[in-house]
C-alpha cells in the first residue's frame, strides 16, 4: 500500500536564507502551543543544524522528547526531518517518515515553502486514519510559520 505525500506550500515576504532561519533555529516560537508529544507543554523546539542533529522539544523543567532527526542540512535551500512520531503521538525510534522543507526564492522577492511529508504507509494498519489527521493539521502549523515569519522582516 503506497499513500500519496502531503504537500503544502506558502509564500513568505523573506528571504530563503531568513525563511531557513526562521524554520529550524525558532520553531519553539512559531509553533502552535499545545501541539506537543511530550508530558508537558513545550518550552522550546530544537533542531541540531547538521545531519545528524536532533529534532526534539523540551518542556520548563528540562525534560526532553524526541521528534526525529536531521537527514539533510542544506542551508538555506532545504531540510530534510526524521518524522519519527507515531500513530499514537508518541516518539519511536523504529518509524522513520520523512518531512523535507524546500526554500525558494520568488521573482520580486519572498520565499515559496513548499513541506512534503512522506513515507506515510509505514505509519502500519493505522496508516491511511493517521495520513488523513496529519493532511489536515500541515495546512495550519505551516499557517503558522507564515505569518510568524511575516512578522520577522
Amino acid at each position: 500500500m503506497s499513500i500519496a505525500p502531503i504537500l503544502h506550500r506558502v509564500e513568505v515576504t523573506v528571504s530563503p536564507s531568513r525563511a531557513f532561519e526562521l524554520f529550524t533555529s525558532q520553531m519553539g516560537r512559531w509553533w502552535p502551543s499545545g501541539k506537543t508529544i511530550g508530558r508537558n507543554p513545550f518550552a522550546d523546539i530544537m533542531i541540531e543544524p547538521r545531519a545528524g542533529g536532533r529534532w526534539y522539544e523540551r518542556d520548563a523543567g528540562g525534560n526532553e522528547t524526541q521528534w526525529g532527526r536531521v537527514l539533510a542540512w542544506e542551508p538555506p535551500g532545504r531540510v530534510l526531518l526524521s518524522w519519527q512520531i507515531n500513530s499514537q503521538w508518541h516518539y519511536d525510534p523504529d518509524l522513520l517518515t520523512e518531512l523535507e522543507l524546500i526554500f525558494e526564492a520568488r521573482a520580486g522577492g519572498g520565499t515559496r515553502v513548499t513541506l512534503e511529508h512522506r513515507n506515510l504507509e509505514r505509519f502500519g494498519a493505522d496508516a491511511e486514519a493517521h495520513a488523513a489527521k496529519i493532511r489536515g493539521g500541515w495546512p495550519a502549523v505551516v499557517g503558522h510559520f507564515a505569518v510568524y515569519t511575516d512578522s520577522q522582516r
